[in-house]
C-alpha cells in the first residue's frame, strides 16, 4: 500500500468513525447515562479532528481525499447503552486496524500520527469495554 492510499484508507475509516459516533450519541441519554454521554461526545469530537487532520495531509501532497459515504452500517442495532459500548469499542478496534496499516505504509511525521493514533484507539476501545490486545490493530499477531 502506498503512503497516500494508506492515508485515503484512514481518511475512509474516519469518515465511517464520526458517522457511527454521530447515531450512537443521538442514541444515549446524556442524563441518564451522563459518563457514556460524555465518552461518545469526545469521541465523536476526536474522529471529526482525526478527519481533517487526514484530509490536511492529504492536500498537502496534492491528493484528493476520498468523500464519505451517504451512510455506513452501524456495528450493532445500538439501541440500549450496552450495544452502544460494544458498538463503540468495535469502531476503535475498526479504526486501530486502519492506523495500524498506516504506520506501516507512511514515513516520518504521518507515521508518527498514525503510531499517535493508533495507542489512542487501543485505549479508547478498552474505555468502551474492547479486550485488551497484545498487538492493537493487527489481529493476526
Amino acid at each position: 500500500m502506498t503512503p497516500e492510499e494508506a492515508l485515503q484508507t484512514t481518511l475512509a475509516g474516519e469518515h465511517a468513525a464520526v458517522y457511527v459516533y454521530g447515531v450512537l450519541g443521538g442514541r444515549v441519554s446524556a442524563s441518564a447515562q451522563p459518563d457514556l454521554a460524555a465518552a461518545l461526545r469526545t469521541a465523536y469530537d476526536l474522529h471529526r479532528g482525526r478527519r481533517d487532520q487526514v484530509i490536511a495531509m492529504l492536500r498537502a501532497v496534492d491528493a484528493t481525499p476520498v468523500g464519505s459515504e451517504v451512510s455506513y452500517e452501524l456495528p450493532n442495532p445500538a439501541r440500549t447503552p450496552q450495544q452502544c459500548r460494544r458498538a463503540a469499542a468495535e469502531i476503535e478496534e475498526r479504526c486501530a486496524e486502519v492506523y495500524a496499516a498506516a504506520v506501516g505504509s507512511t514515513a516520518r511525521a504521518n507515521r508518527q500520527w498514525a503510531i499517535d493514533a493508533l495507542t489512542d484507539a487501543a485505549v479508547r476501545g478498552l474505555t468502551f469495554g474492547a479486550e485488551p490486545a497484545p498487538f492493537p490493530g493487527v489481529p493476526e499477531l
